[in-house]
């Protein structure tokens, strides 16, 4: 996930209300694999359903996803507490990103063209892996930097 500017020229501090920062490494698990079988199966629907995924989690934040209810009810009651917390703005944005680009994948294919359910299914599960495997969430990274650069600017 990303990492939380902890100067103020760097952006501002994580809130009290910080979340736990291996959610949305597990969301981004279950998304990767949604993901991979849309573009195995080029399924309309499957697509649709993550669209509505990722719309939650912009509109409403990551804590209301239901990826995130399943961590909270069956995951994190397994794991001790978590190192420190996140801010929520970071992964809120990637999942905004999310919605972007598989939203627009979702209406070229409603629309007609060809493969665009498999090809925004491909690089929205490209972000998802990346973070569940290796803790690199694309969409913090560019939060992060539009942050910075609205501050410099």
């Amino acid at each position: 996930m990303a990492e939380i500017p902890t100067t103020p020229a760097a952006g501002p501090t994580p809130p009290a209300t910080g979340i736990d920062p291996r959610g949305p490494r597990f969301a981004a698990g279950i998304t990767a694999v949604v993901l991979a079988v849309t573009v195995a199966t080029g399924s309309v629907w499957l697509l649709a359903a993550q669209v509505a995924v990722f719309a939650i989690g912009s509109l409403f934040g990551v804590r209301r996803t239901p990826y995130a209810w399943v961590y909270r009810r069956f995951v994190r009651p397994r794991l001790g507490p978590p190192a420190d917390l996140e801010d929520p703005a970071p992964p809120r944005f990637a999942q905004t990103v999310g919605l972007a680009v598989t939203g627009l994948a979702l209406l070229l294919a409603v629309a007609g063209v060809a493969h665009a359910v498999e090809v925004g299914a491909a690089l929205a599960f490209v972000a998802a892996f990346l973070n569940a495997a290796v803790n690199y969430c694309l969409g913090c990274r560019l939060y992060l930097l539009l942050l910075r650069a609205r501050t410099t600017a």
